[in-house]
């Protein structure tokens, strides 16, 4: 199962496992698009390709999920999210709340739906998106919160499921070329090619790092100094770099 499959980072994903011969559950809140993904992935590789439609703000649409879940699956990638643009203090508070549902309690519901049949059959996968926003102190509140929600959550997890055939994993991407920035309407103008990654590559060093046995994964020589690099230097230094990187770039 993947959700948030119609482009960037959950579209790669999809592709790459259709192409690994997994047949897949596809989860969005886009019918359209849905459908559309759904096609090409059957033509392309001959998976078949099971849709389910729904906004995973909504609490009813989780529990939707989460049943289909109980039935089993192989992998879990928690890929749906969003970010928003502006101030904390000036947005809109419902709309900071379905970010909270979409990036930390659509996880936590769908992963604690996942984890008995996978434990059941003695194997399985999660991979929880996350960010390097949530290794790093950026210029985001509540995006760099929820993100780091999704880190320590996964590795606590993790270290609760060694020895059972079940692995959970953070992927913490840096900037990925997807729609992600621009449906958040957040300006991206002069940020460094450096800095850029390909939904391509993330999801190839994602599925090798996965059967690693690594539980924080994170793509890209610059990203890994990155954070490496962030353990071992004062915060308030951190905080300097990661508001000159993030300068001009309102976001919640």
């Amino acid at each position: 199962m993947i959700t948030g499959p119609t482009s960037g980072l959950g579209a790669g994903f999809a592709r790459r496992y259709a192409a690994d011969g997994y047949d897949l559950v596809l989860v969005a809140r886009n019918a359209e698009r849905l459908e559309r993904m759904a096609a090409e992935l059957h033509d392309r590789t001959g998976a078949e390709v099971e849709v389910l439609v729904a906004d995973l703000a909504e609490a009813d649409a989780r529990e939707r999920v989460a049943e289909r879940l109980a039935a089993g699956v192989r992998v879990l990638v928690n890929n749906a999210g969003f970010g928003t643009s502006g101030e904390f203090w000036t947005a809109d508070y419902r709309l900071l709340q379905s970010q909270l549902d979409v990036n930390v309690t659509a996880v936590m519901r769908l992963t604690h739906a996942a984890l008995p049949p996978m434990l059941d059959a003695g194997a399985g996968t999660v991979i929880n998106v996350a960010s390097v926003a949530g290794l790093l102190p950026g210029r985001g509140s509540t995006y760099s919160a929820s993100k780091a929600w999704v880190i320590a959550f996964s590795e606590g997890l993790a270290n609760g499921l060694i020895g059972t055939g079940v692995g959970v994993h953070a992927l913490c991407p840096g900037f990925v070329r997807t729609e992600f920035h621009q449906r958040a309407g957040i300006d991206m103008t002069g940020t460094p090619s450096l800095l850029w990654l390909e939904v391509d590559d993330v999801v190839r060093a994602t599925i090798a790092d996965v059967a690693k046995g690594k539980v924080v994964i994170v793509p890209g020589l610059q990203y890994k100094l990155l954070t490496t690099g962030g353990r071992f230097v004062p915060r308030g230094l951190v905080r300097a770099l990661t508001r000159v990187v993030g300068k001009g770039r309102g976001r919640t």
